[in-house]
């Protein structure tokens, strides 16, 4: 079930369960996993997309059996102007194909400039460019998924 404000998780995840954050790329998922507490984001890893949709949710199902996943937070990626744009119409069809395999409770996240802000990070801690690509998408996961966490606290739902 899409939720049309993200502050509704809260009420909508089962306590003790986890949010699931993904950052939905063409080539690659990044995904972050919160806390039971639903406070801290974590990077987890980073799935190569596969050429049928149904492998990339059996993978993306089987990380949320595994970690005790009761919601997602889905970065959608906005263009600067906050227009949607044919990448922000491909996530949000992603995220009702998902939803369709399992009625989780789900919510979408502006990721803008996500990835750049991450990579910045990166930079200045002088990682190389190697490492950088390895952990970005993983990365800018958390940093979407930290966003709805703490507007989720602000909020006190």
């Amino acid at each position: 079930m899409l939720l049309a404000d993200p502050r509704e998780l809260r009420a909508q995840v089962p306590a003790g369960m986890r949010l699931l954050g993904l950052d939905v790329g063409t080539k690659t998922i990044g995904t972050a996993l919160s806390d039971t507490r639903l406070v801290i984001a974590s990077p987890l890893l980073t799935i190569r997309r596969h050429l049928r949709f149904r492998d990339d949710a059996t993978a993306l199902l089987a990380l949320c059996d595994r970690h005790g996943v009761g919601g997602l937070v889905i970065g959608l990626p906005l263009t600067l102007a906050g227009r949607d744009s044919p990448r922000t119409q491909s996530v949000r069809q992603f995220a009702r194909n998902l939803l369709a395999l399992r009625d989780l409770p789900a919510a979408f996240w502006d990721e803008r400039l996500s990835t750049a802000a991450v990579t910045r990070e990166m930079i200045a801690a002088d990682m190389s460019r190697k490492r950088r690509a390895e952990i970005v998408d993983r990365v800018a996961a958390a940093y979407i998924l930290q966003g709805c966490l703490d507007a989720i606290q602000r909020s006190g739902c």
